[in-house]
């Protein structure tokens, strides 16, 4: 069966040069400056130093100003979140990103809540998810609208297909079934984790099968009913000495088994990942723009003195 490769960095790359030129228009309007993104990059795991590296370059390249906020591996919970309500406080920043995962002394949910709303770019906050379930505007997390996206420039229907998602995480996989299951999309969902009996029997009845389940080539050819679509999130590096690098990224479907029985299918890497940038990109611009909160700040996080971002930054890495 032949099959179609979904190119993500192409369509990224067609939405990010939109992307410039409504910058481009939205800086040159009078009162108006670059858009500002903070990120948060706490200790020295090397993929989440390599994606952050990977978000200030598109950034840069498509107008937006960015910096990164470099903390020690042992930082204290509070001392994050005087970073956090920092950011909060100054209008000189439109969008923060927490790069996740955090070391396991902090906690997540509360570092996430801790961030205005109306600069959550990476869509995470309470408010924010609970306006994606009541169908409400504001920020979509970006790996999921990433997808959305993604299926959508290639005229991939979705409405009363059978989707599975394999994987119930707060980043993909429950954000993405309330994308789908939106008036307009229209999908009939049936999300899967580690506790689904007979897993292959479900994903096998998928018509579009999206797999994060953090689990290399986890996904094998029997999983997957021929002619579906198939939307691999994982990245996954598995160590390779015959490789000039040493290791090899993979994704959680076993592409050269998989792809041959599918209609079409995402690249690892060059799928899912620089959709997922380009998202985060264009809700910092709507962050600028105020596009979803209107009033200036709608944190309830104490005020504190506003301080220069370099004062708080390490050196990039």
């Amino acid at each position: 069966m032949s099959y179609r490769i979904l190119d993500g960095r192409r369509v990224a790359e067609t939405r990010l040069q939109r992307l410039r030129q409504e910058l481009e228009r939205w800086s040159g309007a009078e009162g108006h400056r670059r858009p500002f993104l903070a990120v948060i990059l706490v200790g020295d795991h090397p993929a989440s130093a390599s994606y952050v590296r990977a978000k200030r370059r598109a950034a840069a390249e498509v107008g937006i100003d960015s910096e990164t906020i470099h903390l020690p591996l042992d930082i204290s919970e509070e001392e994050l979140l005087g970073h956090i309500h920092r950011l909060n406080a100054d209008a000189a920043v439109d969008g923060i990103l927490v790069q996740l995962p955090l070391p396991e002394h902090i906690n997540p949910d509360r570092v996430i809540a801790a961030l205005d709303p109306a600069k959550d770019v990476d869509g995470f906050h309470p408010i924010n998810v609970g306006r994606l379930v009541l169908g409400q505007p504001g920020f979509r997390p970006c790996t999921p609208a990433g997808i959305v996206e993604l299926l959508r420039a290639y005229d991939i229907e979705l409405s009363g297909r059978r989707v599975v998602i394999l994987g119930r995480s707060h980043i993909v996989g429950l954000p993405l079934a309330n994308l789908l299951l939106q008036r307009g999309m229209d999908a009939t969902v049936t999300v899967c984790h580690s506790r689904t009996p007979n897993l292959a029997e479900i994903t096998r009845t998928a018509e579009v099968l999206v797999v994060a389940i953090g689990r290399p080539r986890f996904v094998t050819a029997e999983m997957v009913c021929p002619g579906a679509v198939v939307i691999d999130v994982g990245i996954n590096r598995l160590s390779d000495p015959t490789h000039p690098r040493g290791y090899v990224l993979v994704g959680d479907v076993d592409f050269e088994a998989v792809a041959p029985r599918t209609s079409a299918i995402t690249p690892v890497p060059g799928g899912v990942g620089p959709m997922t940038i380009a998202m985060l990109l264009e809700n910092t611009l709507h962050a600028a723009q105020r596009l979803y909160y209107p009033s200036a700040q709608l944190s309830n996080q104490p005020a504190t003195t506003k301080a220069p971002l370099a004062s708080a930054a390490a050196p990039s890495p």
